[in-house]
């Protein structure tokens, strides 16, 4: 006979104290337990000794792996094609941005291994340690050396051959600090939140000074996700978002309006702010429905700045066409049914909201990506998940990934432990 952890509490006898094993031996996680049970399975850890499994764990959403697996498929070709003719430019080697993203894609497959070996409950500890990590490296950025500016944008952090952007991390950290601090109560105004709250605003101006308006927005919603689906009052998100939209447009900068205004007519500057839009949309309609085939975009040819990256979404509907896109959107579309499944079967409210939180995350800057590229929304720099060229953006990704497949990961416990049977019975 089983039972389901489906309150998220331990069995009885609990799995972080010592003492008896008891009939259910160890509980959750086997390791946890102390001194000795009296049945099988009941033997604790307390003189060193190694519990026996008295419990269940299903191996991860197998479903999500394959679907994680076609992006990431999808995306070295992806830059493969984009990323030649820029390489080629840039007097590089045609497959080197292809090859470094390879580096970066290992490192984030040690990652994802890792995360979903490691049992999420742990992350708690680390619910204010990650984000001041983050909140450090952000001002390592802005006011060191270290700091590296792109395209008149500091946002890059060099530490010796390696180079990546802290901002990427504020999404893990702040998807685990809320989920940890909403999981214990859904009040937004509480005296404990209001260290998060110093560290959230402190790191949101930081990623502004670089500047980076794509990011603080994704982070933004984010965290009114989280808010909401723990039981949170969706009027005062209402109210809280035309507040910051207030803020937003006193606070908005020049060329960040110019954007707005390029994005409701591109024609009026069409050499300069309104250039990618009109390039990117040229590179839709050739697609056409079928595509111009793998590695024939014309617009990858400096025609598409930044075609590897920001606008790769553009190649590959001119190489794959209306068909191409759709299988994306609908592999994204898939990604949060299962992740959705997931936070849905968690045992513990702080499982769901990681869930939840990493499932939006992904899917809302997917969203963000490809909304620019069709010129859906005004354009802002954000990479395609587990597609665009960035090896900070695909670490980080798979990482939270990782964390993702060990929720999915069912615990069952044994309520009477298997006797084994003599063949001759």
């Amino acid at each position: 006979m089983y039972q389901r952890f489906n309150d998220g509490r331990p069995p009885a006898g609990g799995y972080n104290r010592g003492g008896r094993g008891g009939d259910y031996g160890t509980g959750y996680n086997g390791g946890y337990g102390g001194g000795h049970g009296n049945r099988p399975g009941g033997t604790g850890g307390g003189e060193g000794q190694r519990p026996l499994a008295n419990y269940i764990i299903s191996p991860p959403d197998k479903t999500l792996i394959w679907i994680i697996g076609a992006l990431i498929v999808i995306g070295i070709m992806a830059i493969f094609s984009a990323g030649s003719p820029r390489a080629v430019a840039e007097g590089v080697n045609p497959v080197f941005f292809t090859v470094r993203q390879l580096a970066w894609l290992v490192a984030g497959v040690f990652g994802a291994m890792f995360f979903a070996n490691f049992d999420y409950r742990k992350l708690r500890v680390y619910t204010y340690q990650l984000p001041v990590v983050v909140l450090i490296l952000l001002l390592l950025v802005q006011f060191t050396p270290l700091g590296l500016t792109v395209n008149e944008a500091k946002r890059w952090l060099v530490l010796g051959p390696i180079q990546f952007q802290p901002s990427e991390l504020a999404k893990p950290a702040v998807i685990l600090m809320f989920a940890s601090l909403f999981s214990q109560s859904s009040q937004i105004l509480d005296d404990k939140k209001m260290p998060a709250y110093l560290i959230f605003g402190a790191s949101l101006l930081l990623i502004y000074k670089q500047p980076n308006l794509s990011m603080i927005m994704l982070l933004i919603f984010t965290f009114a996700a989280l808010y909401y689906m723990a039981g949170g009052s969706f009027k005062k998100l209402i109210v809280a978002g035309a507040s910051a939209a207030a803020v937003i447009a006193f606070t908005i900068r020049d060329y960040q309006k110019q954007r707005f205004l390029v994005w409701l007519d591109p024609n009026k500057d069409p050499l300069n702010a309104g250039y990618n839009i009109i390039q990117s949309l040229v590179a839709f309609v050739e697609g056409g429905f079928f595509g111009v085939g793998f590695g024939n975009s014309k617009q990858k040819l400096s025609w598409l700045p930044e075609g590897h990256t920001d606008f790769i979404f553009a190649v590959i509907a001119e190489e794959f066409g209306f068909l191409g896109c759709f299988f994306i959107i609908i592999l994204f579309g898939m990604f949060l049914h299962r992740s959705f499944i997931i936070a849905s079967r968690s045992p513990d409210m702080f499982g769901k909201l990681l869930a939840v939180g990493i499932a939006f995350s992904v899917g809302f800057q997917a969203f963000m990506n490809m909304a620019v590229a069709s010129s859906f929304i005004p354009a802002t720099g954000i990479p395609l998940p587990f597609i665009s060229y960035g090896g900070s953006s695909l670490f980080v990704s798979l990482c939270m990934f990782g964390v993702l497949l060990n929720i999915s990961k069912k615990r069952v416990q044994r309520i009477r432990p298997y006797a084994k049977k003599s063949a001759y019975q």
